[in-house]
């Protein structure tokens, strides 16, 4: 019997965001120490089979309403449904014939939950994966990251960007245009300008995540967005410097300007402080860092942070002091 295995890994934002879902421009870098990863092999009638976060069984009330309270509501399951059905949708639309043979399906996943690593778009992107290998089915690799966004955006109603589905396709550090003028329609998807860079390029970067506090993404973009659409100047304003920071970022990634990389960082986690209301927990993450002495700004929507450091002493030093926190501190594994 046939088993396809698929991963998709955490991504960290290193600048621009959250521009992505307002024309802007980003880089992000992939998180290899940790995945999603759906295993799929066929089977008499289409299963999918619950994971551990998907569980309903609790020692108690408090153990539910703190499980819902760390990792929501929602599981990865309605993910899963909803990558089959899209998929399903996606080949019929382009004359794509599928054989009638049917699977089991189950995912496990090692990402922090709802700290802004991208854990709900890498079951997606794990399972997009294993539908194309069981069916034998291409999509173009522009096309994928929109693909994935549809299924959470239109499918789901999660309010997210092309960012992270980016990133989780093309993995190692892309520079993403997402202005008009790159826009190209593929396949029936808007697609833009996705630019691998080789990862060698990136100075010393860390990752931290709070390991006891969360926030899922839709408490940020929902109010950013709905601000955005209704012409809010300060907002408007700071999504097209957040673009400039990325752009800037890209220059200084190419030039080997490990300084002007570090304040473009640092500018891009103030900017976004100047139009968001940010929980106090999550602005104490930035400034233990930056007292470090590293660059600090949000890898995501919130929770998890990333920047630059200087050597290994500091790397120690942020690593002790965040640990006071509860906040765990990693090196992202970016090429694997």
């Amino acid at each position: 019997m046939q088993i396809i295995r698929k991963k998709a890994y955490a991504r960290a934002g290193l600048l621009g965001n959250p521009s992505d879902g307002f024309n802007g421009k980003t880089i992000s870098l992939i998180v290899k120490n940790f995945f999603a990863e759906v295993v799929l092999y066929e089977w008499d009638e289409v299963e999918i089979i619950l994971a551990e976060q998907d569980g309903a069984r609790f020692r108690s009330v408090h153990e539910l309403a703190d499980d819902v309270k760390m990792h929501g509501y929602y599981g990865g399951i309605r993910l899963i449904k909803a990558t089959i059905k899209c998929f399903v949708e996606y080949c019929k639309e382009n004359d794509i014939a599928l054989h009638d043979r049917n699977f089991s399906i189950r995912y496990t996943s090692n990402i922090p939950r709802q700290v802004g690593l991208a854990g709900s778009s890498s079951i997606i992107v794990a399972t997009l994966r294993c539908l194309m290998a069981f069916y034998e089915v291409s999509m173009p690799k522009e096309v994928q990251p929109s693909f994935v966004l549809s299924v959470e955006r239109e499918e789901l109603g999660i309010a997210a960007g092309l960012q992270d589905r980016v990133i989780q396709i093309y993995e190692g550090l892309v520079y993403m245009d997402f202005s008009p003028e790159s826009e190209k329609i593929i396949n029936g998807y808007k697609c833009y300008h996705y630019e691998p860079l080789n990862p060698e390029l990136l100075p010393p970067v860390y990752v931290a995540w709070h390991a006891g506090l969360s926030e899922p993404t839709e408490v940020y973009h929902n109010d950013i967005g709905g601000r955005f659409r209704r012409g809010e100047p300060d907002v408007v304003e700071a999504m097209e410097r957040f673009a400039g920071i990325a752009r800037e970022g890209r220059q200084a990634l190419l030039g080997g300007d490990k300084t002007r990389l570090a304040e473009l960082i640092n500018e891009n986690f103030d900017l976004r402080e100047r139009i968001s209301r940010l929980p106090e927990w999550q602005r104490d993450m930035v400034r233990v860092a930056r007292d470090c002495g590293a660059s600090a700004k949000f890898a995501g929507s919130g929770g998890a942070i990333a920047g630059l450091y200087e050597d290994q002493k500091m790397l120690d030093r942020l690593t002790r002091q965040l640990a006071q926190m509860d906040v765990k501190t990693i090196v992202p594994d970016v090429q694997g």
